[in-house]
């Protein structure tokens, strides 16, 4: 960081801060001392601005007056919502992204790291896959229309950088769940759906029908290490390049002895991806396993029901 950052606490804006992300961050940064002394923190949430809009993005930056950003702030939605809306998640979230990046340039910000998803790899690749090869070939015809959305924020922090010298950023994190997650059995992602259906099978006594073959291969994170490794990046990471953020032994098969609905689309087969680089920086870093994470999750969602996102 220069010297004018150092004299300055940050002021950090966190767009889509009342999501799965957002709340493990406020959570860090709230009653885990990840606010340093003099900084201010403001989570947004799309009830305070509509980031689609370019006006209401420069007023909320106006408003807070932010040196730092996290972007989180996205259209989103879990497989099947992906498939029928395609080009909505395009067209809304190149307008986010687009807004929120052109926003923070016009008025200085430091520093933004910006939130890419896994879905970005490409559908036909060598695997495990890593951060060179993000634009390697087209992504899985699923979720198209977000993916390429994406994509877009890492070539717009390498413009960023090369024309105006910002340090713009971003991370790759595997699939992440946790608390506050999306419950919803449609529009939620996959862990977090199956742990609703679960509930419910249980407790109305039915059979527990879960969508597609059960065979793709999914890396899954814990949404409060995303948040830790978040601040990690916004406080110490420098380069431009996106960094993926993935566990250990986190690799799992969605694999429910119940009942399959294979005439449900399975999305992308596997998207396996290296976590070598996070290590090289943090070979120290503490993943929290599967098992108990999950347990976590499911412990919030029960505890937590009547205000879940269902």
């Amino acid at each position: 960081m220069d010297s004018q950052t150092k004299a300055e606490p940050m002021r950090v804006l966190v767009t889509g801060g009342s999501g799965l992300v957002g709340k493990a961050i406020e959570h860090v940064v709230k009653q885990e001392g990840g606010c340093l002394e003099g900084e201010q923190w403001t989570f947004l949430c799309s009830k305070e601005a509509n980031l689609v809009d370019l006006q209401q993005t420069r007023a909320v930056f106006e408003k807070y007056r932010p040196t730092h950003v996290i972007h989180l702030a996205a259209k989103v939605g879990g497989l099947y919502l992906h498939m029928k809306e395609n080009l909505h998640f395009l067209r809304d979230n190149l307008r986010i992204n687009d807004n929120v990046l052109q926003t923070s340039h016009e008025r200085g910000v430091t520093k933004v790291v910006s939130c890419l998803s896994s879905c970005i790899f490409p559908d036909k690749t060598t695997y495990p896959i890593d951060e060179s090869m993000i634009h390697n070939g087209p992504p899985h015809d699923s979720n198209f229309g977000y993916s390429h959305a994406k994509r877009m924020i890492d070539i717009q922090n390498r413009g960023y950088f090369a024309q105006h010298g910002r340090r713009y950023t971003a991370v790759i994190p595997t699939n992440v769940y946790g608390p506050h997650d999306n419950f919803n059995f449609e529009n939620g992602h996959v862990l977090s759906a199956l742990m609703h259906k679960t509930y419910v099978a249980k407790k109305e006594g039915t059979p527990l029908q879960v969508w597609g073959s059960g065979t793709p291969r999914r890396q899954f994170i814990y949404s409060l290490d995303v948040a830790r490794l978040f601040l990690w990046v916004l406080r110490e990471y420098d380069e431009i390049d996106p960094i993926i953020l993935s566990g250990e032994s986190n690799m799992v098969c969605v694999c429910v002895c119940v009942c399959f609905d294979t005439s449900k689309s399975d999305g992308q087969m596997k998207k396996t991806a290296s976590n070598a680089k996070l290590r090289r920086y943090l070979p120290d870093f503490t993943f929290t396993p599967l098992s108990e994470g999950i347990k976590k999750t499911c412990d919030w969602f029960v505890n937590n029901y009547d205000i879940a996102r269902t």
